[in-house]
């Protein structure tokens, strides 16, 4: 992690446009070269953060998916930015669309369900727990692949996950109403058949019951 003093930090985001932000200040900011920088801030005085700064596990997630074949944002630099009390990561965004700017899309429901199913499995065999994960945080690339972004929240294990943790991220990517309407609404069994079939650990009675 870099030191960045406030005279660059000025520099750095001269004309960048504010994507987030809330009542303590900017989150993520899109900078001049279409590159972003995401700023974090300790939310307690006693955290893990204080050893693992949320910059910095950003950033080691990002090469863990990159070791494992997941398109993600490739980041450029960590920074600590004393004078606005933030760390900061600083990368190249995934190009896509994430999935919920693609709901609906007149044919492609079906097919989106299919491949989603499809790539969580995948991330669970390739040991990814994603627990932030929704319909906001996956992305279809230009090349027609999926990614993750916003991978702070995010662990890793050398194994496959087991039964229990894949479940529980399942209720995860249904805290959303409208995600949850989308992947399984009506009925609809496209999301979960595909995830079944390309993983052989949970059942489809378990799955249904996590699903609720």
């Amino acid at each position: 992690m870099q030191a960045l003093d406030h005279a660059r930090y000025l520099d750095l985001v001269q004309g960048a446009e504010v994507l987030e932000a809330d009542g303590t200040g900017d989150k993520v900011l899109r900078l001049v070269d279409g590159s972003m920088l995401k700023l974090f801030r300790r939310k307690r005085l006693i955290s893990s953060a204080a050893w693992y700064p949320y910059a910095t596990r950003f950033a080691d997630n990002c090469q863990t998916l990159a070791q494992r074949a997941v398109p993600c944002p490739q980041v450029r630099c960590v920074f600590r930015i004393a004078a606005i009390e933030r760390d900061a990561v600083h990368y190249t965004p995934l190009p896509g669309q994430t999935l919920r700017q693609l709901l609906h899309e007149v044919g492609r429901d079906d097919e989106l369900r299919r491949q989603l199913g499809g790539f969580i499995a995948y991330l669970h065999e390739k040991g990814i727990y994603f627990r932030s994960a929704h319909l906001g945080n996956v992305v279809l690339t230009p090349e027609g692949t999926l990614g993750l972004i916003d991978i702070a929240d995010m662990k890793t294990y050398r194994q496959p996950l087991r039964k229990a943790l894949r479940l529980r991220n399942f209720k995860h990517m249904l805290r959303y109403t409208e995600d949850r309407q989308w992947l399984l609404g009506e009925g609809n069994p496209t999301f979960v058949q595909a995830y079944l079939a390309a993983q052989g650990i949970c059942s489809e009675t378990e799955l249904k019951h996590a699903l609720g």
